[in-house]
């Protein structure tokens, strides 16, 4: 019997942890990788394994096609979590991440998988006010990265380095086609407690398509707002983490 071992998938990038009780799989933004989570492994250890996605055409997987179709990574990340279903685990997801997070939960619980113990939503507004995103994979390089500074999560010295920004902009362009082409689809409630969490000046996401995701969780959601803009896990990662220890020690 073959037997796959975590760290060896393309798909997640994770420390190997012996005394880990539980998972927490990490989704990142648009146009985002697996790095931007992995500082948070030490402050989650002994006993939660950060395990961050990296979807293809970025980082180690920087030669690989990117994902454009929604359906079609739902359906190879549900094969990634089938495959690692030996100890118990959360989603975090952010921006982007939150939808495929969401998405994923379901393929779990349709599929008859293991279903995750917690959803962490991040700068994200519900589901059903996610269809139709703008064209933004349709931009120009210059006008993307307009919209990119726009958003502040890329360093502007990254943003000014045009050699650098045309080898990221084509996962950038993929991850807004994912976006793009998601389309909500009204389904039973998940029976997963929810943690909903946003930054008070973050003015790419509405308090009420906040609120709107206690529409899609019959266990339970709770709303959290932090100090920040769009990418306030990232610039303040102590309250989120605390945060996440503490809902994970409930229950489990």
């Amino acid at each position: 019997m073959h037997v796959h071992r975590l760290q060896d998938s393309p798909w997640v990038q994770t420390r190997l942890l012996p005394g880990a009780r539980l998972r927490l799989f990490c989704f990142p933004f648009a146009g985002g990788s697996a790095g931007s989570f992995m500082p948070w492994s030490p402050a989650l250890a002994p006993d939660i394994q950060l395990c961050a996605i990296q979807l293809p055409g970025r980082g180690a997987r920087f030669g690989e096609p990117a994902i454009h179709d929604f359906a079609t990574l739902i359906e190879q990340l549900g094969q990634v979590l089938a495959r690692h279903d030996d100890l118990p685990y959360a989603f975090f997801g952010h921006s982007l991440g939150a939808l495929v997070a969401f998405e994923l939960a379901h393929h779990c619980v349709r599929r008859g998988l293991a279903r995750p113990r917690h959803l962490f939503v991040s700068a994200s507004g519900a589901p059903r006010h996610r269809g139709g995103a703008p064209r933004y994979d349709l931009l120009s390089d210059g006008e993307l990265v307009a919209k990119l500074r726009d958003y502040a999560g890329t360093p502007p010295e990254v943003l000014a380095n045009q050699e650098l920004m045309a080898l990221l902009l084509p996962a950038i362009r993929a991850d807004f086609a994912l976006l793009r082409h998601y389309r909500y689809q009204p389904r039973p409630r998940l029976d997963v407690p929810m943690s909903v969490l946003a930054g008070y000046d973050d003015a790419h996401v509405g308090e009420q398509t906040l609120r709107d995701w206690q529409t899609e969780t019959s266990a339970g959601c709770e709303l959290y707002g932090f100090d920040g803009g769009h990418f306030f896990p990232f610039e303040r990662p102590d309250e989120v983490l605390e945060l996440v220890r503490r809902r994970l020690g409930q229950g489990l």
